[in-house]
């Protein structure tokens, strides 16, 4: 399909000012979406939040329409968190966890998860594996199947790690989770908005992602799905009057959707702007938007291979546009700090953020390089002609 990279750039003030290759930390909002959000929060200005939340009720609710669009789900199934580290806590703290009872992580786990996992392991005397990744650098879904018994109770994997351009098989974890009849926890956080996803075909029980990456939301914005078939049978880690209602002096009754992994109080122009933002990528079609993002992408690590002393640190049998780097002459910091005199964004991923990954392949910190869709071929050549001076 063709794709209209004038109207995406016209549509994206950013691209006026900055070159911005830093989409996987924080993408680029586009107009609507900045619009959208700035209007409620003049309304709350003009005749109060409560009241401003009351009038905007139907695009409030659209969020929910929206994401069960874009993943292919019930929208009782959605809810709407402030970030995606607590959308993955709310669905992991609701689990039950005994001594012995065996989680199966990724190499390339983040960290605010993992950290999550001893926490867990420490407090019940659950135990945290790792699934080894094979020959090229993903999770091995062959040691996954080999690692499964009565003992396992959850698999929680990153669809696409922080630190690299890989992309998990997550559809053959699933396959293999369904099986056992194994809780499946999926952090979509670098995914969602980049690749086309749909949880019945991924099989996970639960996914979290963020609006502010790929999505091209409001910062403070995330989501969550559970499976609606678990919901009844799961209790978040905390509640409130939004979460469950208190139908006597001694008894309380949690809500029967997604939304009881929700809290009362929520940033309505970043809901209302998270709407407009999966309905923005909607529009565009993500197997279109997808394709684009790839092959930009790929167009940045061929060039990049070909400066002296620069290594692509990418893995995985498919990669997304999270292009990762190093150069011999020049720490990432320093280059990102000499790309930013150019007004060229990136970012570095550090050991702690990836840490069983990067220790095991000798790395401190990256630069992370990520394009979007908006991005054009031109900026892909203007930073790399910009590194080759800066190196």
């Amino acid at each position: 399909m063709s794709f209209d990279l004038q109207r995406a750039r016209q549509e994206t003030p950013g691209c006026n000012n900055v070159l911005h290759f830093n989409n996987a930390g924080a993408a680029l909002m586009p107009q609507p979406v900045l619009d959208a959000t700035i209007e409620h929060l003049q309304l709350e200005a003009t005749i109060g939040g409560y009241e401003a939340a009351a009038q905007a009720q139907a695009k409030v609710e659209r969020v929910y329409e929206a994401a069960a669009t874009l993943i292919q789900c019930h929208p009782a199934e959605i809810a709407i968190i402030e970030n995606a580290t607590r959308a993955w806590d709310m669905a992991f703290y609701s689990l039950k966890f005994g001594p012995g009872d065996r989680i199966l992580t990724a190499v390339a786990e983040y960290a605010s998860n993992y950290i999550a996992l001893l926490q867990m392991a420490h407090q019940t005397g659950a135990m945290i594996e790792t699934i080894p990744n094979d020959e090229q650098g993903q999770l091995s879904v062959e040691a996954l199947r080999n690692m499964l018994d009565e003992r396992v109770k959850l698999i929680a994997i990153t669809h696409v790690p922080t630190n690299g351009g890989l992309v998990n098989p997550a559809a053959a974890v699933g396959a293999i989770a369904r099986e056992a009849g194994v809780f499946y926890l999926l952090d979509a956080c670098q995914a969602l908005g980049q690749l086309p996803i749909d949880v019945n075909a991924i099989g996970c029980d639960f996914l979290s992602a963020t609006g502010r990456k790929y999505l091209r939301g409001p910062r403070g914005t995330g989501l969550l799905y559970v499976r609606r078939d678990l919901i009844e049978q799961l209790e978040p880690p905390f509640l409130d009057l939004h979460a469950a209602e208190w139908v006597a002096s001694e008894r309380y009754e949690l809500r029967p959707d997604a939304r009881r992994f929700e809290n009362w109080e929520t940033n309505y122009a970043g809901k209302i702007g998270l709407g407009v933002a999966i309905d923005y990528a909607l529009a565009w079609g993500l197997d279109n938007t997808w394709q684009r993002i790839a092959t930009l992408a790929e167009s940045l690590r061929a060039q990049l291979t070909e400066l002296p002393g620069v290594t692509v640190q990418d893995l995985g049998q498919e990669r997304c546009g999270i292009v990762t780097f190093t150069a011999a002459s020049l720490s990432p910091e320093a280059i990102k700090q000499a790309l930013t005199a150019y007004n060229i964004n990136v970012s570095v991923s550090p050991l702690v953020y990836t840490r069983l990954d990067m220790q095991a392949r000798g790395l401190n910190n990256l630069v992370r390089a990520s394009v979007h869709y908006y991005n054009s071929e031109a900026e892909v050549q203007q930073f790399c002609e910009t590194l080759a001076e800066i190196l």
